[in-house]
């Protein structure tokens, strides 16, 4: 079996590290994908970019995708997740500090699969990560579409 691949859609590196640290100590190591903003999210799911290698691995297992991001913002990325048949299926997961409603609507609106608010807090957050990756990592099912 090919190994899972998460694409972690996150401009703040802090929280990137965080994210990845919540991950590894919870015991759960898929490979992952850091972009750092909405286009370089798109270059990599779609391999529109010179570096990419992906264009002969399959697409990742889920997206974790952070809202305010430079150059395209997260609701314009999955707005374009959405509407491409190669990825419409792909789960995705809205991971933002934002407690605006209206960004929960919106991702919601457009498809998201799940949106979550990270936590202040180290533990709650680790905690969140874990019930997160046990979820879309071990327990969910992978449209047939993503797999290829």
């Amino acid at each position: 079996m090919t190994s899972q691949v998460v694409l972690l859609v996150e401009d703040n590196p802090d929280d990137e590290e965080l994210t990845l640290l919540a991950f590894e100590e919870s015991g759960l190591s898929p490979n992952f994908v850091v972009a750092r903003d909405g286009v370089q999210a798109l270059d990599y799911l779609f391999a529109t970019d010179t570096l990419t290698s992906r264009r002969l691995n399959p697409l990742p297992t889920l997206v974790l995708l952070d809202l305010k991001l430079p150059r395209i913002d997260g609701i314009e990325v999955l707005r374009r997740i959405r509407a491409d048949d190669r990825t419409k299926l792909l789960p995705v997961v809205i991971l933002t500090t934002s407690s605006e409603q209206q960004d929960l609507i919106n991702s919601y609106s457009t498809g998201c699969n799940s949106y979550i608010r990270k936590p202040v807090d180290f533990s709650q957050f680790q905690d969140a990560v874990r019930q997160l990756g046990l979820y879309w990592l071990q327990l969910n099912e992978v449209p047939p579409i993503a797999r290829v």
